[in-house]
């Protein structure tokens, strides 16, 4: 069975990002063709890079490292949900990506951007990493904005439109991730 996180990419407080990886995740649990969990960074506590080591030695020092290690690893395929913070990604997903290097690679990723633009910009900051981190993103990204799927900004209300665009990312992040499944076989 194809493993799929749906990561929650923002740790700040009164955050929106966790309604939404909410509503991917109640998407994406109705498929047959995948196990989904929702992953959450700020459960992991995972500090200003702090191993002495570059990640794709895979030699980590740190309790939490080695815990965010188990746990990204045992997944097939990413979904991202990410806000847009001055037209970039929190520091607070780079920080927990950039922790990490064998354990993403030969794996698929998507996004889901919310903000003022949907969190376009940032998205695409994210699909450079994922190239360097051996990710086939995929194209279909849903798109949230804060002024039309949300009331007063805070209240996630989507438009039911967008549920479509879930399904096509879903679709797509699924496809990938199990065509590349050989190449970590092989790892």
């Amino acid at each position: 069975m194809f493993r799929l996180a749906i990561i929650i990419g923002s740790t700040r407080p009164g955050r929106n990002g966790e309604a939404v990886a909410k509503w991917i995740y109640e998407i994406a649990k109705k498929r047959q063709d995948a196990e989904v969990e929702l992953v959450d960074i700020r459960d992991y506590d995972l500090p200003l890079l702090d191993e002495p080591q570059p990640a794709s030695t895979g030699q980590y020092t740190q309790p939490h490292t080695q815990k965010w290690s188990v746990k990204i690893d045992s997944f097939d395929g990413y979904i991202f949900v990410t806000p847009e913070y001055n037209h970039a990604p929190p520091a607070a997903l780079k920080n927990a990506i950039d922790y990490l290097f064998h354990e993403w690679n030969n794996k698929s990723a998507g996004f889901v951007g919310y903000g003022s633009m949907g969190a376009v910009r940032a998205v695409e900051q994210l699909r450079i990493l994922m190239g360097a981190l051996m990710i086939a993103d995929v194209r279909a990204q849903v798109m949230l904005s804060l002024f039309e799927d949300f009331e007063k900004l805070t209240v996630f209300r989507p438009n039911p439109r967008h549920e479509k665009t879930v399904n096509t990312m879903l679709e797509q992040v699924i496809a990938w991730g199990t065509v590349l499944k050989p190449l970590r076989e092989d790892d």
